[in-house]
Order: C-alpha cells, then sequence, then structure tokens
C-alpha cells in the first residue's frame, strides 16, 4: 500500500500537489494505511483506483466539482469517484436519487453507476476521503485524506478559472467554504441521501445550471448523458 502514495497520479496534478506528498501529515497517512493492510484489512478502492479522480480528470480540463465525503465501503463498488460505482453494480440510493433530478432538470435518463464518462468530460468526482475499510463506513476519516483534499480544493481556487462546484449538504458545503465565489459558480443544496434529498436536492437544477454557467463563460456544456 505505501508505494500507492507515491503516487501514480496525473502529471498535472503531481505538479501541483507534490508538496502535499512530502508533508508529515501525509506520510502519518502512508503508514496508517500500510498498517491496515499489514493487519489483514481490505481496503477501497483497490490501491490503483486511490487517485482516478486525478487520473481520470487533469487540473487544466476542470468544468465541474461534486464533492462527496467517503468511498462506499461494500464489495465492487468504489472505484475512486465520488458518487460512481463500478460496471454492473447496483445504483447506491444517493446515485439514484441524483440520477432523478438529472431526469427531472435535463430529461436525461441513465441506469449505470460508472460516472468515468462525466469525469472525461472535464467532472471532478471527488471525495474528502479517499479510502475505507470494506464494510466500516467512515474508517479512515481523521487520518489527513481531508487536509490532502482541502489542499486540492485550494488549488482549483487558485488555478482554474469558471468551475462549477456542487456542494451537496452541509459537510461539502463547509469544506467548500474557501472557494471565490467571484471567481467560480458555487451550487448548494442538502444532500441527495434519501434521508435529506427531499429538502430541497430535488429541484435544485444543478446540473442544468452549471450548463448554462459553462456556456456563458465560452466554456463546452457537459453531456449528462451516460452512453
Amino acid at each position: 500500500m505505501a508505494e500507492t502514495l507515491t503516487p501514480q497520479i496525473e502529471a498535472s496534478w503531481l505538479k501541483a500537489l507534490n508538496n502535499e506528498f512530502q508533508q508529515p501529515y501525509m506520510q502519518k497517512l502512508k503508514q496508517f494505511l500500510r498498517q491496515e493492510k499489514q493487519q489483514g484489512q481490505v481496503i477501497y478502492p483497490a490501491g490503483s483506483n486511490i487517485f482516478a479522480a486525478f487520473n481520470n480528470t487533469p487540473l487544466s480540463q476542470i468544468k465541474v466539482v461534486i464533492l462527496g465525503q467517503d468511498p462506499y465501503h461494500g464489495p465492487n463498488q468504489a472505484h475512486g469517484l465520488s458518487f460512481s460505482v463500478q460496471a454492473g453494480t447496483a445504483l447506491p440510493p444517493s446515485l439514484k436519487n441524483i440520477y432523478k433530478e438529472l431526469h427531472a432538470d435535463l430529461a436525461v435518463k441513465n441506469t449505470a453507476g460508472d460516472l468515468t464518462a462525466w469525469a472525461a468530460q472535464g467532472v471532478l468526482l471527488l471525495n474528502s476521503v479517499l479510502t475505507v475499510r470494506k464494510n466500516q463506513a467512515a474508517s479512515h476519516r481523521g487520518q489527513g485524506w481531508e487536509q490532502f483534499t482541502d489542499a486540492v480544493i485550494e488549488v482549483i481556487n487558485e488555478q482554474c478559472q469558471h468551475v462549477v462546484f456542487m456542494l451537496w449538504g452541509s459537510y461539502a458545503q463547509k469544506k467548500g467554504a474557501v472557494i471565490d465565489a467571484n471567481k467560480h459558480l458555487l451550487l448548494t443544496a442538502p444532500h441527495p441521501s434519501p434521508l435529506s434529498a427531499h429538502r430541497g436536492f430535488f429541484g435544485c437544477r444543478h446540473f442544468s445550471q452549471a450548463n448554462h454557467y459553462l456556456k456563458k463563460h465560452k466554456n463546452t456544456e457537459l453531456n449528462w448523458q451516460l452512453s
């Protein structure tokens, strides 16, 4: 596990984040993950997918950031993209609700759970914490990932222009507090979880708002339809 943080990460991100990988907190995180493996813990996603969000969406190509919390902790789910699951896996409840809103907003109907096609168009599907123990939700919180992904958000805020941030739920909104609303578009709503989606996630129309903003700033609109 240690070598996965050395890291195999897309070149523009490595340049922007190289200093973070040298920080003491990251060395502690590397040691924590090594110990987890030595103790026989199964960790999701697989090591090769820990940085999948960055490898699928280079820094210069970011149009939208969708911020999640932790990877899914069940088998064949997490593959490094927030809210996304591996092909052939049943849709989690939050993703079902994301698709309901997308259909209501843009009449797009998706049934597959793998969001890699969104990432390839410039949607950074970023979790705050990038790893988790099998069947133990939130088990890797407080180990350093949050500091790393805070740095990621600061890099986007500083180095990019006219990015749409979709901040769903209070956790994401607090994490996005550093974003400059004069440079970027901040879209906030309750989390799409079944516990909160009816409090305002449904009807938020974030997908059409994102495309309108991108078009306004001479960028290509996103095709939210998955093949």
